[in-house]
């Protein structure tokens, strides 16, 4: 009778014991799947207080104009932590534009350049934020000046995410150089040497502080 009575107690042991199949692992990772919580879709706007839009272009081929834009506007959301499904809108006023010279900065407001009578607004509309290690991104997108749009790509420093000041904020750094003639900025005169009185490539920063809405 003892024997009889250890022969099912024999086979509860072995199927307690066995190793799960490949359809119950499926099963499981399921659950933990279903019951994992997703990062909130957020939307960050501009913090334009704490934010630049600057510039930098050669001056007779031996030294470096600067210039900034005074009025500007932008958004991101976003619905990963790592931000790499970014959806991210920019536009600036052209007329606000400001290189401590008004006879200059009359002259760039003019057709000669950005013709801000016309087209008021420069846009920029992403299409990829790609991650690349070490708080870099890539950002692509494109990029309105006049009537022209064009593919241009940022390299972004991601500076932090932050609670301060009423609110949650994270920080950018965005960098690219722009074509000007791309966008038929077209004034062109030349040196006596044959340089560019302006140069023809423009290097663009963006500090940008965004907070969460």
């Amino acid at each position: 009778m003892k024997k009889i009575a250890l022969v099912p107690l024999m086979l509860l042991a072995i199927f307690a014991f066995r190793p799960l199949s490949n359809e119950s692992h499926t099963a499981s990772a399921r659950q933990v799947n279903k019951f994992s919580l997703p990062f909130e879709p957020t939307v960050w706007k501009l913090d334009r207080t704490h934010s630049n839009v600057i510039f930098s272009v050669s001056h007779l081929v031996v030294s470096d104009v600067e210039g900034r834009f005074n009025s500007f506007d932008g958004s991101m959301e976003t619905s990963k932590p790592d931000f790499s499904d970014a959806k991210i809108s920019f536009t600036v006023e052209v007329s606000s534009i400001s290189t401590d010279n008004e006879n200059r900065d009359n002259h760039l407001k003019s057709d000669d350049f950005f013709n801000a009578a016309k087209f008021s607004q420069m846009k920029f509309v992403s299409k990829s934020f790609e991650p690349l290690g070490n708080n870099k991104y890539k950002l692509t997108g494109d990029l309105t000046i006049r009537d022209i749009t064009k593919p241009v790509v940022f390299d972004v420093s991601y500076g932090g995410m932050v609670n301060a000041m009423g609110g949650t904020h994270v920080g950018f750094k965005a960098k690219t150089t722009v074509d000007r003639f791309d966008f038929n900025l077209k004034w062109d005169k030349t040196t006596e040497a044959g340089g560019l009185v302006v140069g023809k490539n423009v290097d663009v920063t963006l500090n940008i502080d965004m907070k969460k809405v």
